[in-house]
C-alpha cells in the first residue's frame, strides 16, 4: 500500500512551489508531496508572463492582490538576494496619451500610494522623455519600485529549498481522479494513486476542474465560477530597434477590463516585449489560434458565465480579436505610446494564457479567491500579480493549513 502523506499540492507552479516552501520550512517534519502533472516545473503561466515584478500599483486598496502584492514583493526581492536569483528594479512608466485619462492615472498614483509605494511621480512630458526618449504622452506616472526577473528561476530556486527541507516533487503525474474517504484522500494520476490526510489545490488553469473533482470548494450544480481562458500574444522587437524601449512603458489601464493592455516591456532574460492584446483561448493551455481542445472549449461555452460577460465585453473583445489578427491594429496601439514603432520593427513573440475566474453573473473576478473544504484548500483565482505576491499568498495558504488541518512539526 503507499504511503500516506500529511499534505499533497497539486501544482508545480509558482503558487504551489511557494506554498510547498513555506510549509516545509515552518514543518519540515511534515511529510509533504506535490504533483506536477508536465515533466517540468512551471511551464504554463509562471513559464510564459511577461517577467514583472509588480509595484502594487493598480489594486484596490485592502484587497487581498494589494496586500500580497507589496508585501509579496518585498519577499520575493529578499528571497532573490538571498538565494542567488537575478533580478533588476528598473522602474516604469505608466503613460496617459488623451486629456480622458487623465483622472485615471491620478487614481493610479492615489492607489499606489494607499498601498504604500515609495517614490510614485507624476511627470510631464519632458520628464519621461528623460525616462523613456521615445514615448510619448501628455502626462506619466513613474513607479520606480517595478522590476524584471525571470520567474521560471526563481520556480527553480524554491524547489530546490523544498527537496532541501525533505520535500518530495514528483513530475509527470496528473491527477485524474480524487476519493474523498473519511480518513484520507487518495489521488488517482496517471503514475499511480498517492494518499495523503490534506490536500491543497494549486492548478492554475485547472484549478476549479481539481476542485470539482474534489468535491471540497463547492457544492452547487452550478459553479459559482469558472475559469475561463485568455490567451496574451506577444510581439518582440527585432535588436536593432530595442533602443527605442528603455525599461517599461505601459498605457492607463481600462478600469472595467481587468488586462493592461499592450505595453513595452525589457525582459530580464534579454529583449523587449510588446504586448500583450486578450482573446478567448480554445484550450485551457492554447497557447495559439490553431490549438482547440473540444472539452476545454465546451466547459467554456457551456457556462452561463461566459455569455453574461460575453455581454458586457463584446465590444472590448472584439478589439482584442482584430488586434490578434491583424498586426496593423497591433502596431497602431503601439504606436500610441512609441510612434517611431513601424511593423517592421516587430518580430514573432511568444504567447501566455492567463486562467482567469469569471461569476455566474459574467462578472470578471477581479481579486484572488481561495476557498476551504474540509480536508482541502482551493486556490481558484490568483492571476497577475500571482507570481509577485506569491510567497506572501503562499505564506497565507500555510496559515490558513495550520488553522484547518492542525499541521504539527
Amino acid at each position: 500500500m503507499a504511503s500516506l502523506y500529511d499534505l499533497t499540492i497539486i501544482g508545480g507552479g509558482i503558487l504551489g512551489l511557494a506554498t510547498a516552501l513555506k510549509i516545509t520550512a515552518v514543518h519540515p517534519r511534515l511529510r509533504l508531496l506535490l504533483l506536477e502533472k508536465e515533466p517540468d516545473l512551471a511551464r504554463h503561466q509562471t513559464g510564459n508572463n511577461s517577467g514583472v515584478i509588480h509595484s502594487g500599483l493598480y489594486y484596490r486598496p485592502g484587497s487581498l492582490k494589494a496586500r500580497t502584492c507589496v508585501a509579496g514583493r518585498r519577499e520575493l526581492i529578499q528571497f532573490c538576494d538571498e538565494n542567488g536569483v537575478p533580478y533588476e528594479i528598473c522602474g516604469k512608466v505608466v503613460v496617459a496619451t488623451t486629456d480622458e485619462e487623465l483622472p485615471r492615472l491620478e487614481e493610479l498614483r492615489r492607489r499606489g500610494e494607499a498601498n504604500g509605494l515609495r517614490g510614485l511621480e507624476t511627470i510631464g512630458a519632458e520628464r519621461l522623455k528623460e525616462l523613456e526618449p521615445h514615448a510619448t504622452g501628455i502626462k506619466g506616472l513613474h513607479v520606480p519600485e517595478t522590476g524584471i526577473i525571470d520567474y521560471k528561476k526563481v520556480a527553480a530556486a524554491y524547489a530546490a529549498k523544498i527537496r532541501d527541507c525533505g520535500g518530495d516533487i514528483r513530475l509527470s503525474q496528473k491527477v485524474v481522479g480524487i476519493l474523498d474517504r473519511p480518513d484520507e484522500i487518495v489521488l488517482q494520476t496517471s503514475g499511480g494513486d498517492y494518499r495523503t490526510k490534506h490536500l491543497i489545490n494549486c492548478c492554475g488553469l485547472q484549478s476549479d476542474l481539481i476542485a470539482k473533482m474534489a468535491r471540497g470548494a463547492n457544492q452547487d450544480h452550478e459553479p459559482e465560477h469558472r475559469i475561463i481562458p485568455f490567451r496574451g500574444e506577444y510581439y518582440k522587437i527585432a535588436p536593432e530597434r530595442q533602443s527605442l524601449v528603455k525599461n517599461l512603458i505601459y498605457p492607463v489601464p481600462d478600469p472595467t477590463f481587468p488586462f493592461l493592455g499592450v505595453h513595452f516591456t525589457r525582459m530580464a532574460k534579454g529583449g523587449v516585449e510588446a504586448g500583450p492584446n486578450a482573446v478567448l483561448a480554445y484550450a485551457r493551455e492554447g497557447y495559439s489560434h490553431r490549438q482547440v481542445n473540444l472539452n476545454d472549449l465546451w466547459q467554456t461555452v457551456s457556462f452561463r458565465g461566459f455569455w453574461a460577460m460575453t455581454g458586457k465585453y463584446w465590444q472590448t473583445g472584439f478589439g482584442e480579436l482584430y488586434r490578434s489578427l491583424s498586426k496593423t491594429a497591433f502596431v497602431r496601439a503601439l504606436q500610441q505610446l512609441v510612434p517611431e514603432i513601424r511593423a517592421s520593427d516587430l518580430v514573432a513573440g511568444g504567447a501566455g494564457v492567463r486562467a482567469q475566474a469569471v461569476s455566474a453573473n459574467g462578472a470578471l473576478v477581479d481579486d484572488f479567491v481561495i476557498k476551504q473544504g474540509r480536508n482541502a484548500i482551493h486556490i481558484l483565482n490568483a492571476p497577475s500579480p500571482g507570481a509577485t505576491a506569491s510567497l506572501a499568498i503562499g505564506r497565507q495558504i500555510c496559515e490558513m493549513a495550520e488553522k484547518n488541518f492542525d499541521l504539527r512539526n
